[in-house]
């Protein structure tokens, strides 16, 4: 089979994981696939079209065997690994914030920005955002070109999926030990997040944001190329196991009527508009294991005159991660590859 060599750091993982499961329903094109995790994971295995594939330590792993290199790991491994990758012929698409708002890395989006794609060539890296800013640009992105947007007002809901497999662990424990009446023992987050919600994902700031809000900003306005976007979010973790969500309220530069809105996310790439008696979608229902962004409850903001409310969901493992990676190397390999 002609193709690329390829490795996943971080198959382990659930972005990992979801990545590998992606590869192989979409048919990519890799000749060659190397696993690749730490050292506690060496010597395990994972199935690859039929076929079992040995997972590599990282720290040993040799990257001149591969073309392509998918990161998905935390910002330490990547600052430290991505760089031997790149020095040794890779391209890689890293899921880290490590690199996201270094101003010469290309922060992508395929339906929202896939006109800067060349800007890989300055340093074969692209880098991938987060898995709440790569939904809500999504679906903003046909409001944003129709008529622009001043301002952005979001919450979100975000799985526990999106902190790791300890997490989902932990919220699966914590719902058995209060439905068996047990004292309840929190790890992974700060307090108890079986039957309750967090709105503290990352750490505080000194502004008195949490560094997973700014990475919203911060993104957002990258990836729109739009330094005077206004965004005010509050990231909230709650109880779900995957897909994440978020309330948008946006303030738009002309007057956009919902009808308007409606035809314009009807067309849009990889978006779901959810109508009728429920007009709105949900993690369970709608997201999760789905490669679409869901959009619903679209309304006019009584309090603002160019106001435009919006619900958003997405499968954050997918759509929001290991999927927009893939759809990168896909459009990779079509306009700047050649095997």
């Amino acid at each position: 089979m002609t193709g690329y060599s390829v490795a996943i750091v971080g198959a382990t993982g659930l972005v990992g994981t979801t990545l590998l499961s992606l590869l192989e329903e979409r048919g990519f094109p890799a000749k060659k696939l190397y696993l690749i995790a730490s050292q506690q994971s060496a010597g395990k295995a994972l199935t690859f079209r039929q076929e079992t594939h040995p997972i590599h330590d990282l720290a040993t792993f040799d990257f001149r065997q591969t073309d392509i290199t998918f990161f998905c790991v935390g910002n330490h491994l990547s600052a430290q690994y991505v760089p031997q990758a790149i020095s040794c012929g890779n391209i890689v698409i890293d899921k880290s914030s490590y690199f996201r708002n270094q101003a010469d890395i290309p922060l992508l989006v395929p339906e929202v920005n896939i006109h800067i794609l060349d800007r890989y060539q300055q340093k074969n890296l692209i880098a991938n955002p987060n898995c709440m800013a790569l939904p809500i640009a999504v679906a903003l992105k046909p409001i944003y070109d129709a008529v622009g947007i001043e301002r952005i007002n979001v919450a979100t809901y975000q799985s526990v999926s999106g902190t790791g497999k300890e997490a989902v662990s932990e919220l699966t424990q914590q719902t058995a030990q209060l439905l068996s009446d047990q004292p309840v023992r929190s790890k992974v987050y700060s307090q108890q997040i079986a039957f309750n919600v967090l709105p503290h994902i990352d750490d505080f700031q000194v502004n008195g944001y949490t560094g997973e809000e700014m990475k919203i900003v911060s993104e957002l306005q990258k990836i729109f190329d739009d330094p005077s976007l206004a965004v005010n979010p509050t990231a909230v973790r709650v109880p779900v196991f995957c897909g994440h969500a978020a309330a948008v309220h946006i303030e738009t530069k002309d007057k956009i009527t919902v009808e308007r809105a409606l035809q314009l996310l009807a067309g849009a790439p990889s978006v779901k508009l959810i109508t009728g008696e429920y007009p709105y979608p949900t993690p369970v229902q709608d997201a999760a294991g789905k490669d679409y962004v869901c959009v619903g409850r679209i309304r006019e903001d009584i309090s603002c005159g160019k106001g435009l409310n919006l619900w958003i969901v997405a499968d954050n493992l997918r759509k929001g991660a290991a999927l927009n990676a893939v759809q990168i190397a896909e459009h990779l390999i079509k306009h700047y590859l050649s095997p």
